[in-house]
């Protein structure tokens, strides 16, 4: 993997990176020892690991040509030891230790200089758990990759091999077609981008601020699934229902008219294939979603959704403005370096917030014979914008990690019971 190169949409995510915007996904997990936990060996045995998997060994490099470009090579200095640090929390001072040092810690931007990730453990936990706190740089790779990157670390996970498909050969007048196509598809979602813009106006936007806030909701998958069987769709459906009516409430609670109004989420969707390289970069593209966030029904809401993502799904994830990641991915690497800050800033003009899912398997995971028992995977906060959500769904729970800008945000805690407000009333109804 040494000497690979980032992909355009890699390097824009390196171009995005400032004090108050760092690109960084992160994930809490917690786990539940069998006895007492040893933080020296344990730190031990993961930068032992760490050390075995290519990818963290390496930080990008910029290269002269072509120009803007960038490669990934193996960081001469590399100390595993060095990216991974313990923690000892205590409930003397706060009432949710783990939620406060992780909110201090997510808003700490990584050195772009180095191999870009960061391990945290910390321990101290209640019932004498311990957890692990996670960062990897978005140029690095998307969620499905960062999972890959994170199994590594786990007890006996297995990833496959990266497979390079070989290409079938190919007339002139295919490669022709291809290249057609391709341009006709850019142009395409370039158009829908310029109509889907509209006055940054909205009620989540924010002013920049490099201070963050973290939320954890643990829903029951059993519940969720019920209301899934009840009115059709998808868990996800379910998600982005329950979403909404915490949305719907929080906007309320904090003054704003929520009737008549919708919230546009920006939906990230893999595109990478099953036989591809698991440990690559980001391979993503997106839907956009209008949130029902002005409709008070909890049915109703789930209604909406399940359209509006039944008509993304028809259209595919290469058409509409949804797919900014893929013509992000298309446009020369010089170009991001020059203009992709000062376009990160454009976002509340297509998008309100970002909800995205993380892919878990349903096997049970453990880390040195602890059990794993949650896992909150968290977002990056796109410029100007007041919150982002990530959801994973792990055994019978489905996970949602809440990174709020803590200037807009100074209590990210009333989202956090929306969330499990607005799922009562759905369950409810259901």
């Amino acid at each position: 993997m040494a000497g690979s190169s980032l992909s355009a949409l890699d390097v824009a995510f390196l171009c995005l990176e400032s004090e108050t915007s760092p690109m960084h996904m992160g994930a809490v997990v917690t786990f539940t020892p069998r006895g007492p936990v040893d933080p020296g060996a344990l730190t031990a045995s993961l930068a032992e690991r760490a050390a075995r998997l290519p990818k963290l060994r390496q930080r990008a490099r910029a290269e002269l040509f072509p120009p803007g470009s960038a490669s990934w090579a193996e960081d001469p200095n590399f100390v595993a030891a060095d990216h991974i640090h313990h923690v000892a929390l205590s409930s003397l001072y706060e009432p949710d230790p783990l939620a406060a040092y992780a909110s201090r810690w997510i808003a700490e931007p990584l050195d772009t200089s180095r191999p870009l990730w960061q391990l945290t453990l910390a321990t101290g936990l209640p019932d004498g758990k311990f957890a692990l706190l996670l960062k990897l740089h978005h140029a690095l790779t998307d969620g499905a990759g960062a999972y890959a990157v994170a199994a590594g670390l786990l007890d006996g996970v297995k990833l496959p091999a990266p497979s390079r498909p070989i290409p079938a050969p190919r007339s002139t007048l295919d490669t022709v077609k291809d290249v057609l196509g391709t341009a006709n598809e850019t142009a395409g979602i370039a158009s829908s981008l310029v109509r889907a813009a509209r006055p940054p106006l909205s009620p989540v936007s924010a002013p920049p601020s490099a201070e963050r806030r973290l939320g954890f909701v643990r829903l029951p998958l059993t519940e969720l699934r019920r209301v899934r069987q009840a009115h059709g769709g998808t868990t996800n459906d379910v998600v982005l229902a329950v979403l909404s009516g915490a949305l719907r409430e929080w906007l309320v609670n904090r003054g704003h008219r929520a009737d008549g109004r919708t919230l546009r989420a920006l939906i990230p969707v893999s595109v990478r294939g099953r036989a591809g390289d698991q440990l690559g970069g980001n391979k993503l593209s997106g839907y956009l979603c209008d949130l029902p966030v002005g409709e008070d029904d909890p049915v109703e809401r789930l209604r909406v959704v399940r359209r509006a993502m039944t008509r993304n799904k028809a259209a595919g994830p290469s058409r509409g403005a949804g797919a900014l990641p893929l013509l992000a991915d298309r446009v020369p690497p010089l170009l991001h370096r020059l203009g992709t800050r000062t376009a990160g800033l454009a976002a509340p003009m297509l998008f309100d917030l970002v909800i995205t899912t993380v892919p878990l398997p349903p096997a049970r995971l453990s880390l040195d014979g602890a059990r794993l028992a949650e896992v909150y995977p968290f977002v990056p906060l796109a410029p100007r914008h007041a919150v982002g959500i990530a959801v994973a769904t792990y055994r019978d729970s489905v996970h949602i990690g809440l990174q709020a800008n803590g200037a807009a945000v100074p209590d990210v805690g009333s989202l956090r019971d929306a969330v499990l407000k607005s799922t009562a009333r759905l369950v409810d109804a259901s």
